[in-house]
């Protein structure tokens, strides 16, 4: 396929995105901004997104995607109850840190686990039932997204890395199954990913800094 025609087919389908799809790519845009800011509307508005996106997964045989979409809901609500607590003082309770060796450890069992368990259902979806599945692809996506939003709710600065892993595979995965406008929305996400790791990076530096200057005092 020429660049021509790969841009006339972005046009065209672009023309073609229905009013669900155009709503849950602004949610799901508007959520990773709130994230950046560590802000809890990242779950409300989210909410909007992963529910919207499950419907759309289904309907486009993404079925690794659906399931994290599912998840997302979910951990949404999770996540939305662990960054809402406040102690006595009323103060937030969570806050942004980095992964101890032990945690890497988990996060990656974590989405081995996933991995090998979305890959294997969806390499018997795609003989039995769906033959446009793409098992790599999705199970890569899937895993990495379960992942980064598991470690987004307990404020981890690697779920950034995850999110990067899960933007740079779906922009592809949605291109070919013919949803440009989410693969145009993982774009804004991957760069938006990027904005959050360096955005919470400097926040726990910043902590750090506070600490000791409290200890010093």
């Amino acid at each position: 396929m020429s660049a021509q025609e790969i841009w006339t087919e972005c046009i065209q389908n672009l023309k073609d995105t229905s009013l669900l799809e155009f709503i849950g790519v602004i949610a799901g845009i508007g959520s990773v901004w709130f994230s950046r800011k560590e802000n809890i509307l990242v779950y409300p508005v989210g909410l909007v997104n992963t529910i919207i996106y499950v419907y759309i997964s289904l309907k486009g045989s993404l079925f690794g995607e659906a399931s994290v979409n599912l998840y997302y809901t979910i951990m949404s609500i999770y996540g939305w109850i662990l960054w809402a607590k406040k102690d006595e003082r009323h103060e937030t309770v969570l806050h942004i840190s980095y992964s101890s060796p032990k945690e890497w450890l988990y996060e990656l069992l974590f989405f081995a686990a996933f991995y090998i368990s979305i890959y294997a259902a969806l390499t018997y979806l795609k003989h039995v039932f769906y033959s446009n599945t793409i098992p790599y692809a999705d199970s890569f996506a899937s895993a990495t997204a379960y992942t980064g939003m598991w470690l987004m709710a307990k404020k981890k600065v690697e779920s950034w890395w995850w999110w990067i892993a899960t933007n740079i595979t779906s922009i592809p995965l949605y291109f070919i199954k013919g949803y440009v406008f989410t693969s145009v929305q993982y774009i804004v996400l991957l760069i938006l990913a990027v904005m959050g790791l360096l955005s919470w990076q400097q926040k726990v530096h910043e902590q750090k800094t506070g600490e000791m200057q409290y200890a010093r005092d």
